[in-house]
């Protein structure tokens, strides 16, 4: 229910602007007009080799700051990806996401081994809907390592609940999940009452506008089947730019036009 009702508000938010003949950045408010990015993906199942490619492409090619990879299918092998992906990127910030395959003190343990790689990101160490462990990895966890989660957050009461202990370091949010534009934007709202940072879960062409009106937006996640789908499907999909996407206040909107003949060989029913 909380992912259509997102998807209602923000083809609201998109109808208004453009009736209105502006863009939903405008309407909101910016505080920015561009917004950094971190590259997504390095999935469990690629090559060594592949996600050294993967990785060290977002850093040369587009610039970013940051890139993520994913952990927990093969716990063993952790450690020794890390530090594939590690060598692959040089000194830009390492994140890394278990999608909650870990309990706390497992979480904890790998926490330890790879924080010599300077990873600076651990997303989802534990269950999202585990609070009291996100705390518990949050308080313990090597220095310079914060813990993330809310990808799942579907209302407010999940973002207040993850900020309430503290369970997170920084707190994500997905427009598509947590009430839309909306949502996304009450859950900024908190960020700002408990000083903690926010970061965009995935579909960064969805995200941008909110994302730029965010006041403690720390990061947009460019994650990279979502990027491939958005260019695929829509014009005015942004391009990065030296580790950022920015707005056109040209378009109005979110900027976004459905390429219904592109569309229609994946028609169904």
């Amino acid at each position: 229910m909380a992912t259509a009702v997102s998807a209602v508000d923000a083809a609201f938010w998109d109808l208004k602007a453009k009736l209105l003949g502006t863009s939903v950045a405008a309407m909101l408010g910016c505080c920015r007009d561009t917004v950094p990015i971190y590259g997504s993906g390095g999935f469990t199942c690629y090559s060594d080799s592949r996600l050294r490619e993967q990785l060290a492409a977002w850093v040369r090619d587009d610039g970013c700051r940051w890139v993520k990879m994913k952990i927990g299918s093969d716990p063993a092998c952790d450690p020794q990806r890390v530090a594939a992906a590690r060598t692959a990127i040089g000194e830009a910030g390492l994140f890394v996401d278990a999608n909650g395959a870990f309990s706390a003190k497992q979480a904890l343990a790998l926490a330890e081994r790879i924080a010599e790689h300077n990873v600076r990101w651990f997303e989802e160490p534990v269950n999202s809907d585990d609070f009291s462990g996100l705390a518990l990895v949050r308080e313990r966890a090597p220095a310079g390592m914060d813990i993330a989660a809310g990808e799942y957050g579907y209302n407010l009461d999940d973002f207040r609940r993850l900020l309430a202990l503290p369970s997170v370091d920084v707190l994500q949010a997905d427009v598509t999940r947590c009430g839309g534009i909306s949502g996304f934007m009450q859950a900024a709202a908190l960020c700002e009452a408990h000083h903690v940072d926010l970061s965009g879960h995935c579909a960064p062409a969805l995200h941008l506008h909110a994302a730029c009106a965010a006041p403690r937006l720390r990061h947009l996640e460019w994650f990279h089947d979502h990027v491939r789908i958005e260019h695929m499907l829509f014009d005015g999909a942004p391009e990065p730019r030296d580790g950022e996407i920015a707005l056109d206040f040209s378009r109005p909107g979110f900027g976004l036009v459905f390429k219904k003949d592109d569309a229609e060989r994946f028609r169904i029913g």
